[in-house]
């Protein structure tokens, strides 16, 4: 199975094609939709805004709203910061079409539930200027550069919710057009992110705490016009759904918006994505996107270590030259530690067990001890919480029987003892000294 999996990624990338029957028979599929290629592209400013950072990605068409589970959160979905597992620092490459390149950097890290980073990234593309003899006489380059730090906040998260996470960037951009290209276009640009994101079971056929439905939204690069070109802002719909344990599916909804400008908008923008897991370190992944009049498929593969992560894609689109390394992207991962999270719900879960084999004992004041221990380390442990209210009122019950038990064993007082001789009023006893004066 594996060796065939591995066959059809490596026929798909070796397929052989003409430039011009790939180009016709490719751009085809936008006709399908009713897109208007002449229509389609071109209409807003820094393209570097579009290209994702993050292997996985890129890997599944951008379709990534609702999964953001590393460092692609950044351009994805900002209000996934909140719930990655480990701190991340991750370096990518992307090779585009001729000599165009764009390198990135993102870093992200949380406390409990609340998460942050940054991102930046760089894209290069170089010009030859030759004189009337074909002698080169000059090199520059046109340029564009992002950075952007993230915060966000999981509420309402517990041992059996993931909750409501919300988060948001803040973005800056340059673009430098050098005079000899276009005097007077060099500029800045000023945008912001915002997400949601949670997750939950549904038609679950495996046994996992991880959730495995997940739907995001979120609004991207919300900013004013640069030099009266709009910026590509869009309102992003996901979902993910892994029915199995190994697989998981994606797709994603973009709708481009200008809301500083009377410009008209591209169309809406579809993404899908499909991931499987082969072993428990490699995987691989495939994405389809739709936008404009240049669909886009990709291909790519994981390799996730302990400490470590490198994915590697390739996009097939109408500016990929067949054949050549166009649209080959190549990222690094360096994964640290979790801030001690998982040794203290380890620690949890520990004084839970015990808690467990104490109730289970009748040992109810040792029960109550253990998981107010427990969620000392962990507040958010609901089934700790759960069984310290039991344990609290099966003690107090225990307890106020003992005290029923206890008055039942003391003997009621004799009221008739020692006073069997006294006057009693109205009767009683006769007076004998009285009776000797009479």
């Amino acid at each position: 199975m594996k060796k065939s999996v591995l066959f059809l990624v490596f026929a798909f990338i070796s397929l052989p094609a003409s430039a011009s029957d790939f180009a016709d028979a490719y751009g085809d599929v936008a006709g399908l939709f009713g897109i208007d290629a002449a229509r389609s592209t071109g209409l807003t400013a820094f393209p570097v805004l579009t290209i994702p950072v993050g292997g996985r990605y890129e890997g599944l068409g951008t379709a990534y709203t609702a999964v953001s589970r590393d460092t692609g959160f950044f351009d994805a979905n900002p209000a996934a910061s909140s719930s990655i597992e480990r701190t991340e620092l991750a370096l990518q490459h992307t090779n585009l079409i001729a000599d165009a390149n764009m390198e990135s950097i993102a870093y992200t890290s949380r406390f409990t539930n609340f998460g942050f980073g940054a991102a930046g990234k760089f894209l290069h593309v170089p010009f030859t200027e030759y004189d009337a003899l074909g002698d080169q006489v000059n090199t520059i380059r046109y340029t564009e550069s992002v950075a952007g730090v993230n915060a966000s906040y999981r509420f309402l998260s517990s041992f059996y919710s993931y909750g409501l996470a919300v988060g948001t960037n803040v973005k800056t951009a340059y673009r430098h057009i050098p005079a000899a290209i276009e005097p007077g276009q060099s500029a800045f640009a000023y945008m912001a992110d915002f997400g949601l994101l949670t997750r939950f079971n549904f038609l679950k056929f495996y046994s996992s705490r991880e959730r495995n439905f997940s739907v995001g939204l979120t609004a991207r690069n919300v900013g004013p016009p640069v030099l009266d070109d709009p910026l590509p802002t869009s309102i992003n719909a996901g979902i993910a759904y892994a029915p199995l344990r190994p697989v998981e599916f994606s797709f994603d909804l973009q709708v481009p918006i200008q809301p500083f400008t009377d410009l008209p908008t591209e169309p809406m923008a579809y993404a899908g994505g499909i991931s499987a897991s082969i072993t428990r370190f490699f995987g691989l992944h495939s994405g389809f996107l739709l936008k404009g009049g240049n669909p886009r498929s990709t291909i790519g593969g994981v390799l996730d270590f302990e400490n470590t992560r490198f994915v590697a894609n390739y996009t097939l689109d109408m500016t990929t030259q067949v054949g050549t390394v166009d649209r080959f992207s190549v990222e690094a991962a360096f994964k640290f530690g979790d801030r001690g999270r998982a040794e203290r719900a380890e620690q949890a879960e520990e004084y839970y067990v015990q808690a467990l084999l104490a109730f289970a004992d009748g040992e109810l004041e040792r029960t109550v001890t253990l998981t107010e221990r427990a969620l000392e380390i962990d507040a958010g442990f609901t089934p700790a919480e759960e069984t310290l209210r039991t344990a609290e009122r099966s003690l107090a019950m225990q307890r106020r029987l003992e005290q029923i038990q206890l008055d039942e064993t003391i003997p009621a007082p004799d009221f008739d003892e020692g006073f069997e001789d006294s006057p009693l009023p109205g009767g009683g006893a006769p007076d004998e000294s009285n009776e000797t004066n009479t």
